[in-house]
Order: structure tokens, then C-alpha cells, then sequence
């Protein structure tokens, strides 16, 4: 079916939709668009000398225009081409959730809009971050391999509930500073409840390394160069080609410059101010060079103890892979290793699903194991040949005996229950899923599940092959406990804090802008503008930015220089804005 044929909802996994916001282009005001084509106007001047080289093409190809803010469905269209597509969100989304839409090759796009005094940059992630940062550079296919490539990963990185503590405390006070009427004091107190979280964190989970390495590539990254200033590095990452203030200094003295190897996993960021340094890649090539060597340690591909123990110590839900092909989803409290050193029993509490490749097991989701689950591991004892391997076991091996069948482990572990049957007809939802009534387990003295308890249902497998982060099959599971529930997202807007009447004079400069007229009445009626700026907006400066871009109007200009010049004292943002008119400035000379 057609791209144009099929909605969002039907081309990405159901777990995703609570995240997806359906764009409603009414919701920007006129001042956002001016604030738009202002920020792509600096953007495109600068960034055609200090941008990757693809970025000026890709916006072409993207579907990325300077004079309005974009739809995301145009650019759902033109990412098709690259065998990607975008939908809309809304602001920070939890990192594993924006991971998840890439790994599906779904680029988020924040449908809300910077305000204007956040012109040169804003915490929160909004349209320009990821329409003008982000979708750019998806169009070099070696840097979407990259990104393919790290979303991989990440989909299956090990998460830690601290790591979501900290999402809620950025997210708070990203939203904080964005929020018009938030005070100074609201401000201090958000950035106080992320200091102290951070502060707390005392583990640094696979998924907190990996985000580490999306800041400093995909968000912070420089390429090529050669570290001289007749050669250096061009910007490639999305945080500094949608900051126009930070973009403008990140590549001077004031900022280090380190090369990129997989050490930068070991540098934190704040998301809240200007990175002091950055790190800069030979290539694309790179990128997905450092990114496998990480891969090669993470526990999805390790398994085994090694991958347990980051399950138990991160205590969020992870999945364990058997050798059998069963995925057992939980959270491990605790897993047990015979003599040798090898994983004879795992044991996971809390909701617990069952599912093979990623698709839950039929009637073994949350319903049935909502209070945990364990299963013992490892070779058998009894007899030699297949007997030895659990992947080996039949039905009819298990019936043996009128009271049932007795299992020991070569770990010691003996386990003891009769085979519940079959209903006429059926098959088990995995080959080497067995249900034990009447079951005892036990190693040595210890005992590991009692008969009172109920049945016992025993996911067979000798290894642990492999443990990754979330639930196996994750929309079965959200579903099941709740996390669907969630309030659904909408889309954010500026027009209760904008003055109406100035959005009015904005949207009637830029119809002026657009449509035909003859020059005298064009002229006439921005006069009118500049007369009722200068009465009652005497401080905006983004709107006389664009009659001056119109007309050359002495008034402007000068009033421009007036906003330029104005003394620190009398705002916190104006060597900001005064850095933002001379640009503008010098662009129209």
C-alpha cells in the first residue's frame, strides 16, 4: 500500500502511539513562523560554511523550507525516499521511547515552537531541533546507517530506574524554562530536583552510556578536519545545527575540541548550558566503528553472568533469552551459579512475560505470571545422550512414572512434578514450555519453589544467550500493566503567551511578504506597522527585522541598533538578542 495510503498508527508498533501527536499547523502563530525563517535564514548563511556538507542539500531533500514552519507530513513523504519516515511527538519524550521510533527508521519531530526570547536556544526539544537539526543529515545515507545502527542498540540496551528519575527530572525542568509564566523560583527549584537525582545515581546503566554517545554524536557531533583553523571541523549534530546561538561559538577557542573515540561514553553532558567541549570524528565510518566495539559489551550480545548481573543491578525490566529461543521478561531479583560458575537458576519478580521471538507466548503474559516467575537452568544428569540437554526433552519423557518425572541438574538442582496434560487438540505455545503440577524444586537444602505455590511452569534451556532492556514483546506488556494508560499527548502552543495584537501585525507583514499588491500600497501599510511598533512594541526587534528585510526602512534600522545596544542591565537576554540582530544584520548586508 502507498505510503499516502496508510496512516502513522499502522506503520509503527503499537507501543508507540501514546507518544505520537497528530500536528496541527493552526497552532502556530505568525510571530513563530517569523521566528522560524529568521533562525533558517542565520542557519543556512552560517551553516553553509561550518555544516557537514549535506545539510544544505538536505533540507532540499528533506522537504525543509525557510520561509514556514514545515509539516511533518511532507517530510514523512520526502525521508521516504531514504527508507525513512517522521511523525510528530510532542517535546522531550523518554529516551528510550525516541530510541524506539528510530530503530523502526522514524524520525520524532517535536511539533511545538521555540518561543522568541528562547530564539538562539531552548532546552526543550521543539520542530526546529528536529526538523531543521535532525532530518538534514538522515539524508547522508552513511550517517543513517549510523543512526540505524545505534537505535539497534539501544532498543536493546539495559535501563536503570534510575535512569528514568533522571528523564523525569530534565523533562521538568526543560518544560520549566520553555513555560511563559514559570518564575525564576519554579526555575531554580526544577534544576535543584535534577542536581539531586543526578547526584544519586550510582550506577551508569548500558542505556545511560549509549545516551552519552548520542549526545556527543547525533546531538554534539563534529566531523573531519584537521585540527587546524585553516581546516576545521564541520557541525553535524542536530543540537548544534538547531542552536543558532550555540552553533555560532561552539567551533571557536572557547570550546575544546577532543577526538572522537568510544571514550566519550565516560563524559557526561548537562542538557541545560553550552557544552564546553566537543568531540570530533574522522568520519560517518567512525561513528559505526566505536558504536560496534560498544555493542560487543552490551549484555544483549554477552548473556550469561555477565549479562544477569547488569540485569539485577540496573532493577528494571529486562529480557533474558534462553537457548531454547524463550524470552523471559522481569525484573531479576535474583539468579544462582553452580561450581562452576554458571547460571543454574534465574528468578524475576514483579509482572512477568514469556514470549518467543518477541511475540508473547499464548496465555503466558502478565495475567498468569503477575507475581513473578524463575526457572531452573542448565544440563540434566539422568541418563546420557539428548536426556542430558533440556532443548532434547519430549512429552513423552517427562510422562514417565505414575507420580511424575524427577529432574536433576548437574548444578544439583532437582526439581520433581507431574506433566499437567494437554486438552485434546492442543499444542504447547512453545516446544520447550512444560507445566508442572504438584512441583517441588530444590538445591539441597534450599528450597527453590514449593507445591503449594500451584503449577510450575518450566521455560527449559541450558545458557542464558543473551539479556537486553524492556519486554519482549513491549506493546503486549504496556498493555497488560497499565503503561498505556498514559494521558495522550497534545500538541503545545504559543498563543496564550503572545500579545494578539502583535501577532496580528505579524501576520500582516508577512501576507504583505506573500501575496500581490502594488509596491506603493505595500508600502503604505507596512509604514502603518512600523508606526504601531513604534508605539506600542518599542522592544521587539524581530518584526522590524523583517519590514527592514522588506523595505530597507531607515526607522527600523536604527531601532534595531537602539534594542542592539541596550544595557545588560535592563534584560538577562540582551547580549543574546543583541548577538542575534547584528547577525540578522549582516546577513541582509
Amino acid at each position: 500500500m502507498p505510503r499516502s495510503g496508510r496512516t502513522i498508527f499502522q506503520r509503527i508498533p503499537e507501543y508507540l502511539h501514546p507518544f505520537v501527536v497528530e500536528q496541527d499547523a493552526t497552532q502556530y502563530t505568525a510571530i513563530d513562523h517569523a521566528s522560524w525563517r529568521f533562525i533558517m535564514t542565520l542557519s543556512k548563511q552560517f551553516f553553509a560554511e561550518h555544516a557537514h556538507q549535506k545539510y544544505l542539500d538536505g533540507l532540499r531533500e528533506t522537504g525543509i523550507s525557510t520561509d514556514r514552519i514545515p509539516l511533518i507530513s511532507e517530510m514523512d513523504e520526502a525521508l521516504s525516499k531514504f527508507g525513512w519516515g517522521a511523525v510528530g511527538i510532542s517535546g522531550f519524550i523518554p529516551p528510550g521511547a525516541f530510541l524506539e521510533f528510530l530503530s523502526h527508521r522514524f524520525l520524532p519531530i517535536a511539533c511545538e515552537m521555540r518561543k522568541l526570547e528562547n530564539l538562539a536556544y531552548t532546552p526543550a526539544f521543539d520542530i526546529v531541533h528536529e526538523a531543521a537539526g535532525h532530518a538534514p543529515i538522515v539524508a547522508d545515507r552513511q550517517y543513517a546507517a549510523y543512526l540505524e545502527k545505534y537505535a539497534e542498540a539501544a532498543h536493546r540496551a539495559i535501563y536503570s530506574a534510575k535512569d528514568m528519575e533522571v528523564y523525569d527530572a530534565i523533562y521538568n525542568l526543560s518544560v520549566t524554562k520553555e513555560d511563559p509564566e514559570a518564575s525564576d523560583a519554579q526555575i531554580a527549584k526544577a534544576q535543584e530536583r535534577l542536581d539531586a537525582v543526578t547526584a544519586s545515581v550510582t550506577y551508569v546503566s548500558e542505556s545511560t552510556y549509549l545516551a552519552r554517545m548520542a549526545w556527543w554524536t547525533i546531538e554534539y557531533g563534529l566531523v573531519g578536519g584537521d585540527g587546524t583553523p585553516e581546516n576545521p571541523p564541520k557541525i553535524y549534530g542536530a543540537g548544534l545545527l538547531s542552536s543558532v546561538g550555540e552553533s555560532f561559538h561552539c567551533l571557536g577557542k572557547s570550546v575544546r575540541q577532543i577526538p572522537f573515540t568510544l571514550d566519550c561514553i565516560n563524559t557526561g553532558y548537562d542538557i541545560t548550558k553550552p557544552q564546553p567541549q566537543l568531540f570530533v570524528a574522522q568520519s560517518f565510518d567512525q561513528l559505526g566503528r566505536e558504536l560496534e566495539a560498544f555493542a560487543q559489551t552490551m549484555a544483549y550480545r554477552r548473556g550469561g553472568y555477565e549479562g544477569l548481573a547488569k540485569a539485577k543491578m540496573a532493577a528494571a525490566v529486562t529480557t533474558t533469552e534462553l537457548d531454547t529461543g524463550i524470552q523471559i521478561s522481569g525484573i531479576v531479583e535474583r539468579f544462582l551459579t553452580d561450581a562452576d560458575g554458571r547460571v543454574s537458576f534465574v528468578q524475576y519478580s514483579g509482572p512477568c512475560q514469556l514470549s518467543s521471538s518477541e511475540r508473547e507466548l499464548s496465555g503466558h503474559g502478565v495475567e498468569r505470571h503477575g507475581a513473578g516467575f524463575s526457572a531452573p537452568l542448565g544440563r540434566l544428569r539422568v541418563g546420557s545422550g539428548p536426556w542430558q540437554s533440556p532443548k532434547a526433552l519430549t512429552d513423552a519423557d517427562l510422562r514417565s512414572g505414575s507420580e511424575g518425572v524427577v529432574l536433576e541438574f548437574e548444578s544439583g538442582i532437582r526439581l520433581q512434578g507431574k506433566l499437567q496434560p494437554l486438552s485434546s487438540g492442543a499444542s504447547r505455545p512453545h516446544p520447550h514450555l512444560f507445566t508442572f503440577e504438584s512441583c517441588e524444586i530444590r538445591w539441597g537444602d534450599r528450597v527453590l519453589y514449593r507445591r503449594e505455590w500451584g503449577p510450575f511452569d518450566w521455560a527449559a534451556g541450558e545458557r542464558v544467550v543473551s539479556v537486553a532492556g524492556h519486554a519482549a514483546d513491549r506493546s503486549a506488556y504496556l498493555k497488560a500493566t497499565g503503561q498505556f494508560d498514559r494521558p495522550k499527548a497534545r500538541q503545545k502552543t504559543n498563543l496564550k503567551s503572545q500579545d494578539p495584537r502583535l501577532v496580528a501585525l505579524y501576520a500582516e507583514v508577512r501576507k504583505i511578504r506573500e501575496q500581490p499588491g502594488s509596491e506603493t500600497a505595500k508600502r503604505q501599510a507596512l509604514d502603518r506597522v512600523v508606526a504601531e511598533l513604534d508605539r506600542e512594541f518599542p522592544e521587539d526587534w524581530l518584526l522590524r527585522f523583517e519590514v527592514l528585510e522588506l523595505t530597507g526602512d531607515s526607522r527600523c534600522a536604527k531601532a534595531l541598533n537602539r534594542i542592539a545596544t541596550m544595557s545588560v542591565e535592563s534584560s538577562p537576554s540582551a547580549p543574546e538578542v543583541a548577538e542575534l540582530i547584528k547577525r540578522g544584520l549582516a546577513v541582509l548586508q
